[in-house]
């Protein structure tokens, strides 16, 4: 392989620049273009990429062009296609132009905008978007900028959770005593996602006071405020303290939604924190439609929510808010003496870095600005009314054949389902035909699902919001789950 002169080395060469960075945009542009043709699920064995690889670091500067060819030979195949129009397995990470070009901003920008003086504008565009978001969702005033509250981006739900949660425990303890973290309880549903309880023991819960509430399929499996209300006196009887509640707007297994005002007003009545997580539906809730599922969120203290998953905004970005902005500063700030300035302690600006569980922070605030300006809110609700119709179609489509049936009520674009029982095959061990099918399915290399398991039943999830699906694709789908189901019916040595 030809090397580079190692004397000649300016890492910001401005005509290398360009014509790399276009040499990275055609293979990109490649790469969407023959995605549908790639099996979306990696068919690779663990360890595979070692062989591909050399056993060390070269010595010596390599070509793009040779660079690439590893990423087309070595990495392409080892890939699960996200952004493929076959993907239906975990919730989307939307993909866009847009958002593409926002990222290529906030990386070529590449600046760190912890507090307001590194870079004003990352922090001044900031809370222009969060009050957009926020507005866009009819969020009450009291969780915009605008009005006395505010949001941040943070990369993830789990960060959201994680910030949340601390600034509930720091505000607790305040009162009730340092030594009582102990007493701490934190509650959710059996459908809450799992980021609640790593959270809870990152801020020293104990393991024993986590709540994760049943739920039932003839309630949606949506939290039930009366369960919650039983569980926080039984806990208060034996000298806990409830300390913080989760509810969710689409669960990952079932996309149940939580009632808010009910949840809230239990909260309210114990001084519980209630945060929100709607990081995958709270996307949908800018249609006015869908809107009615925040009805409540007026009592709640806290709400994040995912562009990167249903908004047409690349990997990463989550939108946080919360009425009282001062408790989670007064949990995460520090104040060292080289971040020391004259706006930080004019207590005119925002810092950021007082907002979230890192120093250093990206401007995601210019990705997420940019997909909003470059589609308007019209699109951004044309995407997803989009991806629910075909779902509706899909869900359509399993009423066409009395061998499967619908686990739980379609949500939002996601449809949970599974292949009715063959006793004279698996001698009605439903789960064992299903998880044969969801592997044929995804071994076949033509589409990607996962499963869940609600109430003891094995159910396929089909999640449809990958940006480039289209009604043939969810066609083709049925056609490959009808077609595996078709062998499975037939005799076998298993």
């Amino acid at each position: 392989m030809d090397s580079l002169p190692t004397e000649i080395f300016n890492p910001l060469e401005l005509d290398s620049f360009v014509g790399e960075s276009h040499a990275v945009l055609d293979f990109l542009s490649d790469y969407y273009k023959d995605v549908e043709s790639y099996p979306v699920q990696s068919q690779v064995i663990p360890g595979y990429l070692k062989k591909g690889c050399s056993d060390y670091a070269p010595d010596s500067p390599e070509h793009l062009e040779f660079i690439l060819d590893d990423v087309r030979k070595n990495i392409i195949p080892g890939l699960t296609h996200w952004q493929s129009p076959n993907f239906f397995g975990y919730f989307q990470a939307n993909a866009s132009t847009a958002g593409f070009l926002g990222e290529m901003l906030c990386t070529g920008l590449n600046v760190v905008g912890f507090n307001w003086i590194s870079s004003p504008a990352t922090t001044e565009l900031e809370i222009v978007v969060m009050d957009w978001m926020g507005q866009m969702l009819k969020l009450p005033q009291a969780f915009l900028f605008s009005g006395n509250g505010g949001g941040v981006i943070h990369g993830s739900t789990c960060e959201a959770i994680l910030c949340t949660l601390a600034a509930a425990r720091d505000k607790a303890l305040k009162d009730i005593g340092e030594d009582k973290i102990t007493k701490l309880v934190v509650y959710g549903s059996d459908q809450t996602h799992s980021a609640l309880q790593k959270a809870a023991k990152l801020v020293g819960i104990s393991p024993s006071n986590f709540r994760p509430i049943a739920t039932s399929s003839s309630a949606d499996f949506a939290l039930s405020p009366n369960d919650v209300r039983m569980t926080m006196e039984q806990d208060l009887a034996n000298g806990l303290f409830p300390l913080f509640l989760c509810a969710t707007i689409g669960t990952t297994a079932t996309g149940a939604v939580d009632p808010l005002m009910g949840l809230g007003l239990v909260a309210r009545d114990y001084g519980v924190w209630l945060h929100v997580d709607a990081a995958y539906a709270g996307s949908a809730c800018i249609c006015p439609e869908f809107r009615p599922y925040l009805d409540g969120v007026e009592l709640c203290d806290s709400i994040s929510m995912n562009p990167h998953k249903w908004f047409l905004t690349n990997m990463d970005c989550c939108c946080l808010w919360l009425k009282d902005t001062r408790s989670l500063i007064e949990s995460l700030s520090t104040n060292p003496e080289f971040l020391k300035n004259k706006a930080s302690e004019s207590n005119d600006v925002v810092d950021f870095k007082d907002w979230q569980i890192a120093l250093s922070r990206r401007f995601r605030s210019i990705k997420l600005w940019v997909v909003i300006r470059r589609y308007g809110v019209a699109n951004l609700r044309n995407h997803v009314r989009k991806d629910v119709e075909l779902a509706k179609h899909f869900e359509g489509l399993l009423a066409t054949d009395c061998r499967f049936e619908v686990v739980v009520p379609r949500k939002f674009a996601l449809v949970g389902f599974h292949l009715k029982s063959n006793p004279s095959i698996y001698n009605d061990d439903v789960s064992k035909l299903n998880r044969k099918l969801l592997e044929a399915v995804n071994a076949s290399g033509r589409a990607f699902m996962t499963h869940a398991v609600v109430e003891g039943t094995y159910m396929l999830r089909c999640a449809i919001g990958t940006t480039m699906t289209e009604e043939r694709h969810i066609e083709g789908l049925w056609k490959l789950i009808q077609e595996k189901a078709d062998l499975l019916a037939l005799p076998n040595d298993d």
